[in-house]
């Protein structure tokens, strides 16, 4: 049944908010349990979420850098532009991935840790491709396969 991996992923999705307090019924409370969103340099993001960032690129258009806290490992980016970061975001989504987004900023990583992230900088998360998802998509039920690769 080809709507059981949807259903399923966003029974998961309610099941992660609810873990994470935003799956409470009130909209009030949920708003109020993510700040808004984060603005500043690389350095200012890393030191909200207190990581010693790992300078990866450092170029007008895109700085990026490794960071590691308590929540864990991930990876920071601050862009010059609105349209430069949904670039960004959008060729990275092809690689899978989780994504908080705020305004000219982004950081990828775990689920977990970008929920605990969003605790402090706010923002939007976002899901890239799972193409693990699509593995199996073009087998039958039976089992039989296919040899169309």
């Amino acid at each position: 049944m080809r709507l059981t991996r949807p259903i399923l992923a966003l029974g998961g999705a309610a099941l992660v908010l609810a873990l994470a307090g935003c799956g409470s019924g009130d909209t009030k409370d949920a708003a109020a349990a993510v700040p808004e969103a984060a603005t500043g340099s690389l350095e200012h993001l890393a030191a909200e979420v207190k990581c010693t960032p790992d300078m990866q690129t450092d170029a007008d258009e895109i700085r990026q850098a490794i960071c590691k806290n308590t929540d864990g490992k991930f990876i920071l980016a601050t862009f010059a532009t609105d349209r430069g970061q949904r670039e960004w975001i959008n060729g990275a989504k092809d690689y899978g991935g989780h994504y908080l987004v705020g305004r000219k900023w982004v950081a990828v990583g775990e689920t977990s840790t970008m929920t605990a992230l969003r605790g402090t900088l706010g923002g939007t998360i976002e899901e890239g491709t799972d193409h693990a998802a699509h593995e199996g998509s073009h087998e039958p039920s039976d089992g039989a396969s296919h040899s169309s690769h």
